[in-house]
């Protein structure tokens, strides 16, 4: 096919990519060493490369050929590395697990540098055009956090907004969302960004030894959405993992007859809304977006009623026959929340409070807290992306991956939230990866521009590909095939050719 003319930058992705070093093997794919890889595009052609994430825990595994620094699914012991990580942490002596630093879940933009991320507390600056790896920062120096999340949001200028969970002090267990500035004042150009990250806010967990889980958390143009949701890691469990020899994720547990809870903190005052609003129970990763309209916050996000997601991928259910044989428990579901911070404080109990047309509500109960209940957009889309020119306002369309009852995605969805239209791209024996949109330069409409996704066959004599949709009518642009082995992967994003660093190729 062609591809346009102004499609020039690179598309960046992250991802697991080794699951075996020497004889030993990780119990699940989220653990697997990361692999970075890279689709150039320059003057309608494509250049692909990869390349391991040279991480400490890398270079640590692969000298000793086999897996000595633990992953979230796997506990790695006796430790020959212990003079990099930490021995087992006790949650009474204040230490901490140093976690590892394999970044492997997305790709994040600070000032003008792009870092490969994890869930842990450190991250590792790339060079996002030989996918070298260069030095690892620790959050922890900055802020105190001991995990954080691998999706920021990006602020009008440029600032990263993220959001980590602080178990440093006993028994105040608390999330912080932080700020990293875009740039640093010009007297201190050979600093980092880091060193001016500033703590936005802090929000106490509700249950001191048991803080809730996230992945993701939502921006509208005035307030942060967190969403605090009753799957949740325990502290102590967590402190004695590794004397007692069990993975850090058998530390997870969903309580299904609990409140998931809303906060939403006012981005100017940095205060919390007084209102405590809730809804049901459920499990989430992904926020999609937010936006504000007539004194309502509405926001969208895929849900789950159980956390069997995270099982399925538990490497020994990988088998040849995974997709007749995994059966999601809980289909993803897209779910609108619209949340009256505005209402009429004498409403009676059990008034719903929604005043914009919607089927969502939101219900005033007897202790004048607000119980939500969302509507629901549509079933079967995970991975959802947006034209982020529209993040934190009024948008149209998701653009996503399609899974039917199993973990595995099928095809690429545009869906729009307003007209719940879904337009869909598949052929057989294919499994994209999430799709990125790219805006076309000066595009008016927000579906003007293209949808990127890497596409793995499921006979791996077929080779892989990059394919390029058009975003509008989700036609096929055109397609890269890439004579090499590749891994379905995680996140990524696309880096246009002005925002790289002019540095010699």
């Amino acid at each position: 096919g062609q591809l346009p003319t102004w499609l020039q930058g690179i598309l960046l992705r992250n991802g697991p990519g080794m699951h075996t070093i020497g004889e030993s093997k990780y119990n699940h794919w989220f653990d697997g060493l990361a692999l970075l890889h890279s689709f150039t595009f320059k003057n309608g052609e494509v250049y692909y490369r990869s390349k391991y994430l040279r991480s400490d825990t890398y270079n640590c595994n692969i000298e000793a050929n086999r897996i000595v620094v633990s992953e979230f699914g796997t506990m790695a012991y006796p430790d020959p590395c212990k003079n990099i990580f930490a021995k087992a942490f006790s949650y009474l002596s204040h230490t901490i697990p140093e976690f590892t630093d394999n970044c492997l879940i997305n790709i994040m933009k600070a000032g003008d540098d792009f870092y490969a991320t994890g869930e842990t507390n450190f991250i590792r600056k790339i060079n996002p055009q030989t996918l070298e790896t260069l030095e690892k920062v620790d959050y922890n120096k900055y802020v105190a956090v001991n995990v954080a999340t691998s999706h920021p949001h990006y602020d009008s200028a440029g600032n990263v907004l993220n959001m980590g969970t602080s178990i440093v002090d006993k028994g105040k267990t608390k999330y912080l969302l932080f700020k990293i500035p875009s740039s640093v004042p010009e007297q201190e150009k050979k600093k980092s960004c880091f060193k001016h990250l500033e703590v936005v806010c802090s929000v106490p967990s509700r249950s001191l030894l048991h803080p809730s889980y996230y992945h993701s958390f939502g921006l509208t143009e005035n307030f942060i959405i967190f969403i605090e949701q009753p799957f949740r890691l325990d502290i102590v469990k967590m402190a004695t993992a590794y004397i007692r020899g069990v993975s850090w994720a058998s530390c997870l547990a969903f309580s299904k007859d609990d409140k998931t809870w809303f906060h939403f903190i006012d981005r100017k005052t940095k205060k919390e809304v007084s209102t405590k609003f809730y809804a049901d129970a459920l499990v989430f990763f992904h926020h999609i977006n937010a936006y504000e309209e007539d004194g309502h916050i509405i926001f969208d996000l895929i849900a789950y009623t159980d956390n069997s997601l995270y099982d399925m991928f538990y490497l020994k259910n990988l088998t040849k026959d995974f997709e007749q044989n995994t059966k999601l428990t809980s289909i993803p579901t897209c779910k609108r929340f619209v949340v009256p911070l505005q209402y009429d404080k004498d409403a009676a109990v059990d008034s719903n409070l929604v005043t914009l047309p919607s089927t969502a509500t939101a219900v005033k109960d007897k202790d004048g807290n607000i119980y939500c209940q969302p509507e629901i957009l549509c079933e079967g889309i995970e991975l959802p992306r947006i034209n982020y020119d529209y993040n934190g306002k009024k948008y149209k369309y998701v653009f996503a991956t399609q899974v039917q009852w199993s973990p595995i995605p099928t095809k690429i969805a545009k869906f729009n939230t307003q007209t719940r239209e879904m337009l869909l791209w598949g052929q057989d024996d294919c499994w994209p990866s999430e799709p990125v949109f790219v805006p076309r330069p000066d595009a008016k409409e927000e579906d003007d521009g293209v949808v990127l996704t890497c596409v793995v066959k499921t006979d791996p004599k077929d080779p892989p590909f990059l394919l390029v949709l058009d975003a509008k009518t989700f036609t096929e642009l055109g397609r890269a095939t890439v004579n090499v082995e590749m891994h379905m992967d995680l996140h990524g994003m696309f880096i246009p050719q002005q925002a790289m660093k002019t540095e010699t190729e």
